[in-house]
């Protein structure tokens, strides 16, 4: 085989694994709450990855209109520097924006003390729906449509 079969071989696999990459790296996950998406954000965050995660949110709630709510858990990622911080709260605010602008309620939880001071700092935090945890959110939007768990 020569060497441009070879590279243009090579090519169609690194664009297939992107593919699956890109596809992974945003999980919809339909809640036991009605109405509800839960999205949990692990690993690397930059630019990039956040603008992928903002379209495909707004690309699901064009489809299911009847998305009332989406829940961010943002424990597990990793951010390159403060320079990461700043970038993910203008990322928030804008995925914020967008999802109320689609008549859905966002919801974050997981945040830690760093970012926490981030936003603070830059007057977002007010406008933030947060909490520690998924669990805790889901209570919240249980409570809210009089639903709770049983243990049998």
């Amino acid at each position: 085989m020569n060497q441009i079969k070879e590279i243009e071989q090579l090519k169609a696999t690194i664009a297939k694994y992107e593919e699956i990459i890109s596809e992974t790296s945003v999980p919809i996950i339909t809640s036991i709450i009605d109405n509800t998406i839960l999205l949990p954000i692990v690993g690397y965050i930059d630019k990039e990855r956040m603008e992928r995660i903002r379209t495909k949110v707004l690309e699901y709630a064009g489809e299911h209109r009847n998305t009332e709510a989406a829940v961010f858990d943002f424990s597990s990622i990793r951010l390159s520097d403060e320079e990461g911080l700043e970038m993910l709260t203008l990322e928030l605010q804008l995925m914020q924006s967008e999802l109320q602008l689609m008549g859905i309620r966002p919801i974050m939880v997981g945040f830690t003390p760093p970012f926490v001071r981030q936003m603070v700092s830059s007057g977002v935090s007010s406008e933030v729906e947060s909490y520690a945890n998924f669990k805790a959110a889901l209570q919240t939007l249980m409570g809210e449509k009089g639903l709770s768990f049983s243990k049998d």
